[in-house]
């Protein structure tokens, strides 16, 4: 029992695409249901759909209403509102969901930034790892919700698959998280590591773009009406041992259901910053940017003190990243496990946090980063009878 476990050869690639259809048939099943329930139990799609017809019929500063968004939602069948509080770039994404009705727009919109963000990581990772990718957990929790997840993933992937073709493309991808800074938190001081001046221009490119076109398109007036929607963010912030931490994913969120806000946030930001320094020691140590991009990208589910479970699709290239490097150069004793347990954490930390009390998110995104630091040692030749070397970043056939 001690080698089936430490050594996994059971979980090969066959075994490992039966588990993920059956997984995949198993999430869609579910959407359907959470998508019958949505006028029951109320979704964080209320807010783009509801900014999106505001926007439609009254302008972009009204898109900022807390009051009108309170209104139209209530007039779409929910009672309670969920308050769009996304800066006005993001109405570039959200603005076409004012042409279709609730339900349709929630299955357009989940299914359009899903493939977005599947396209993007389906470019390295294919295959025998379509199914896999297809059925990634942290993808099923950012269709559940049906969040913005999917872009932000899509837009921090692509950056990171892209940079060794395009450090421009790479860079506004990037910067195009101006929509959610911070999920790039560590993103520029990977760049600044790496001396990857190109990709650093495309990011004041990118994030400069983002807010002029939304400066010429919607006006000043919705920059200035933006503010109004802080007072919700403060709000949540403020409250004391309440379920919005345990829906949270941060070590941040963690400590904040059980100590004061000033130990949360001190411990948070030693945590960062230990991220931070691992993020540029291991991109000055590496030319690989896929394996410095994979650690800073794992790095960053920790680092930021704001993260929730459908934030968490951008792991997928972390995840894959190590499925990748153990089949090209062999797997450590208890490795292969280990990964098939990272893949899953996404969904299992956030089922287990309501009724244990307890997100243990941090715990799974921290090994994470120390497995993929320590794989980074790891000598070119490969364990005998492992998985053939792969060759330009594509996966080889079992051996």
């Amino acid at each position: 029992m001690h080698a089936f476990l430490r050594d996994a050869h059971w979980l090969n690639a066959r075994r490992a695409r039966a588990y993920a259809m059956m997984l995949a048939l198993a999430f869609l099943a579910m959407l359907t249901v959470n998508y019958l329930a949505i006028y029951k139990d109320g979704t964080d799609f209320q807010a783009f759909w509801s900014a999106a017809r505001i926007l439609a019929d009254q302008g972009p500063a009204a898109a900022f209403d807390l009051d009108l968004q309170r209104a139209v939602q209530k007039q779409a069948g929910f009672d309670a509102m969920i308050a769009y509080v996304n800066p006005p770039p993001f109405l570039f994404f959200v603005f076409w969901l004012a042409l279709l009705p609730f339900g349709a727009a929630w299955i357009a919109w989940t299914a359009v930034t899903f493939a977005i963000w599947f396209g993007a990581m389906h470019r390295e990772y294919r295959g025998d790892l379509t199914w896999p990718l297809l059925a990634f957990p942290a993808a099923f929790l950012a269709a559940a919700h049906a969040q913005n997840g999917f872009v932000t993933g899509a837009l921090l992937a692509g950056a990171v698959l892209a940079l060794r073709r395009s450090p421009w493309l790479a860079g506004v991808l990037l910067g195009m998280l101006v929509i959610k800074p911070h999920l790039a938190l560590l993103a520029p001081f990977w760049l600044l590591a790496r001396g990857d001046w190109k990709a650093i221009a495309g990011g004041v490119l990118g994030a400069g773009g983002m807010i002029l076109a939304s400066l010429a398109v919607f006006g000043p007036a919705a920059w200035l009406a933006y503010p109004e929607v802080f007072e919700v963010s403060r709000q949540l912030m403020a409250q004391g041992q309440s379920v919005f931490w345990l829906r949270m994913t941060t070590p941040y969120a963690a400590l904040r259901y059980y100590a004061t806000p000033e130990a949360a946030m001190v411990v948070q930001a030693a945590i960062t910053l230990a991220m931070l320094a691992l993020t540029m020691i291991f991109a000055r140590r590496t030319r690989d940017s896929l394996a410095s991009g994979a650690l800073m990208l794992a790095a960053t589910a920790v680092a930021s003190p704001y993260l929730f479970s459908y934030d968490l699709p951008f792991l997928a290239v972390p995840v894959f990243w190590l499925i990748a490097d153990g089949r090209a150069r062999g797997w450590r004793p208890w490795e292969k496990l280990l990964v098939a347990g990272l893949y899953l954490a996404p969904l299992a930390t956030r089922a287990a946090a309501l009724p244990l009390e307890i997100n243990l998110m941090p715990i799974p995104a921290l090994a994470m980063v120390a497995l993929i630091w320590n794989r980074g040692s790891i000598e070119g030749a490969r364990v005998p009878g492992e998985w053939r070397p792969a060759s330009e970043g594509r996966l080889a056939q079992p051996a």
